[in-house]
């Protein structure tokens, strides 16, 4: 396989799984079957731009969307786009933008249709988590019971 098409699928990965905040560079070498250091190097021959710049990129451009378009907080954005940090977002999204979040969306919200509710767009990007790993404590006694059976233990 040539080394173009290796580094393609590399970035096909990488432009799937954007917002994995787990995406590192040693997963999306594996991608392209180069050693992280042979990767990082290759791919900013083809592309121009480092692996971790192409994603911050495509996670930034993937938070304007949600900005223009969604009733979401800056925090919950930043969380879905697949960054951990706040601050790393906003200083990222700042420079690539030359605005903060919060002014990209006073500036740009209002200029096309109304903005989707924030449960909707968190259920769509996987925001909310609908499986439990851990069983639900069992039911009590209800209130009141607990008296009923110590009355019948004084009992006779």
């Amino acid at each position: 396989m040539d080394k173009v098409r290796r580094l393609r699928l590399a970035k096909d990965a990488m432009d799937r799984d954007w917002a994995d905040p787990g995406l590192d560079l040693d997963a999306v070498a594996a991608c392209a079957g180069y050693s992280r250091y042979h990767f990082l190097r290759a791919f900013k021959d083809v592309y121009g731009e480092t692996p971790g710049q192409y994603l911050t990129h495509r996670r930034i451009e993937r938070a304007e969307e949600m900005l223009r378009c969604a009733n979401l907080t800056v925090t919950e954005i930043c969380t879905l786009v697949g960054f951990s940090s706040l601050g790393t977002f906003s200083a990222r999204f700042k420079a690539r933008t030359g605005l903060t979040p919060s002014e990209y969306r006073a500036r740009h919200v209002g200029r096309g249709a109304s903005l989707i509710p924030g449960c909707y767009a968190m259920l769509w990007a996987g925001g909310f988590s609908t499986a439990r790993s851990e069983k639900r404590p069992g039911a009590g006694p209800a209130y009141g019971d607990e008296r009923k059976s110590a009355d019948r233990r004084a009992e006779p």
